[in-house]
């Protein structure tokens, strides 16, 4: 009987949650498309480079962005390990007891 009460509880807090900012949103004028540029005024090098990049095509800038990430993260991972591995702790022999 408890579980009931609190499901609608939480049933009615999940209609309300949707339904109030719909309502409040529907209440003003219509909107019109929102545009995302980014602002290339006084940038030079990579950065104006990734700004353009961002401004005319998003999916390769998504698409660099990614790669970008995941070569410093690896480029990050082998340099600490190195590091690690200078001071005496050589992690790639330890045991994994799960």
């Amino acid at each position: 009987m408890r579980v009931r009460g609190r499901l609608r509880t939480l049933v009615a807090g999940l209609a309300a949650g949707g339904w109030f900012p719909a309502l409040a949103a529907a209440a003003g004028e219509k909107q019109e498309k929102l545009v995302h540029v980014a602002d290339t005024r006084g940038l030079s090098g990579f950065n104006l480079y990734f700004a353009d990049l961002y401004n005319t095509n998003r999916l390769l800038f998504t698409l660099e962005t990614i790669a970008i990430t995941i070569v410093m993260g690896a480029t990050l991972g082998f340099v600490m390990d190195k590091l690690v591995g200078m001071i005496g702790l050589d992690l790639s022999k330890r045991d994994v007891k799960e």
